[in-house]
């Protein structure tokens, strides 16, 4: 007779998913950089050469069309070649943007700038993707606090990002375009990291191994539906007020500098609970921390509606990137644990393809209503955060609506 091997210890088991995430929030830090940079000066540059202001923040929109569209493309990608092949891929698109941007700004071209940003787009894709591999190798135990502890890499990009802005947003006699040539850098530099991951590649399935469910089987699985709901409703309002906050700060007589130092709080507040984002949801449970987030964001629309004094905007953003950073990684750990791993990539590309769809919806529409709704910035302003209301009462409805089923009926 003989003894069987030992089984491993969570930490004997976790080693290799501890170093997965530490290399990715390491890129979530450097290679992030670039979103709050781009999101600080994209609609301002935008403002710049569109012919109406009504599209001053159609680069933001082309950004996550390209992510919306990059989505279930690279998601195939990763599941048949692995995370890092997907990983250079948006890296590569991030660079490519970034050219592409800085031509436009050169030679006065709206129509060159919103191309370059929806190659950006693919990086912002390939981003979302890093929560999903922290996942990967990670235990049950361990795999809300590795989402987590990932996104907590975005406080340094939250900080160097808008530091940036300020270096490089004036640097040549072009504005913004120094901006964009420190993207390409960033991007550059960045991809060295992704050597130093180890996450296998996906096995091909056999002819006989089970499939997993449809798309539709699967966005149809009430626990699935909700967390697709709420990650989108959450992504979607946070990027709605996001985006016309530098329009609406630099609107109501700031500075640029203001406006960056606004978004630097909010990214910081985005990422700052992620250290401890994950134990609250093994605590307390996913769906109480989802709806806590959900309250946070209404809250923050409250705050913003009581005046456009520089405060009135960093309480507000600040309470947007706590509310969000709530919502998003409490649905995506509801997610994570709601489909099987041959259905990963057909899942997971299916809930960026529908999250970043919303966003995009949200980014065009956040010009419209800064810009178009009303006579001032301040009834701009007004419009961009009276239109989180309906949004919220969907997803709060269908987090209610979850937890009021029988247990064994949600998944």
């Amino acid at each position: 007779m003989t003894l069987s091997s030992p089984m491993p210890s969570p930490a004997q088991s976790d080693s290799k998913a501890k170093r997965n995430v530490a290399v990715l929030v390491a890129a979530q830090a450097f290679l992030g950089a670039q979103m709050p940079m781009i999101f600080t000066i994209g609609g301002l540059a935008g403002q710049s050469l569109a012919a109406n202001a009504c599209l001053a923040t159609l680069p933001i929109s082309l950004i996550v069309l390209g992510s919306m569209m990059a989505a279930t493309p690279i998601s195939a990608i990763m599941q048949r070649w692995g995370r890092r092949t997907g990983f250079f891929i948006g890296t590569l698109g991030g660079a490519l943007g970034g050219l592409i941007g800085a031509y436009g700004l050169y030679y006065g071209s709206f129509s060159l700038f919103l191309l370059g940003s929806f190659f950006t787009g693919f990086y912002m894709s390939a981003q979302g993707f890093y929560r999903f591999a922290a996942a990967d190798t990670a235990s049950d135990a361990f795999r809300p606090k590795a989402i987590s502890y990932v996104m907590a890499g975005g406080l340094v990009s939250a900080v160097l990002g808008p530091q940036l802005v300020k270096a490089t947003s004036q640097a040549f006699v072009v504005p913004f375009m120094g901006t964009y040539l420190a993207v390409i850098a960033i991007n550059v530099i960045g991809a060295l990291l992704f050597f130093l991951i180890d996450i296998p590649r996906p096995t091909p399935p056999a002819e006989n191994a089970p499939r997993g469910r449809t798309r539709w089987e699967l966005i149809t699985t009430p626990r699935i539906a909700v967390a697709v709901i709420c990650a989108m409703v959450s992504y979607a309002l946070m990027n709605l007020v996001m985006t016309s906050t530098p329009l609406a700060v630099v609107g109501c007589g700031f500075t640029e500098g203001n406006a960056a130092d606004v978004v630097t709080g909010h990214v910081l507040a985005m990422f700052a609970p992620s250290f401890f984002t994950g134990h609250l949801i093994a605590r307390f449970g996913v769906e109480k921390i989802v709806a806590l987030g959900l309250v946070i964001l209404a809250a923050a629309g409250a705050v913003a509606l009581q005046g456009v004094d520089l405060n009135n905007f960093f309480i507000a953003l600040i309470l947007l990137g706590v509310g969000w950073n709530f919502g998003f990684i409490g649905a995506t750990t509801m997610l994570a644990s709601a489909h099987s791993p041959e259905e990963r990539g057909r899942m997971q590309g299916l809930n960026d393809l529908l999250v970043f769809g919303g966003v995009t919806f949200a980014s065009l529409a956040s010009g419209g209503l800064m810009n178009c709704s009303g006579g001032t910035p301040v009834e701009g302003w007004t419009s961009v955060n009276l239109a989180m209301a309906p949004f919220l009462v969907l997803a709060g409805g269908a987090l209610i609506w979850l937890t009021l089923r029988p247990t064994e009926t949600r998944a």
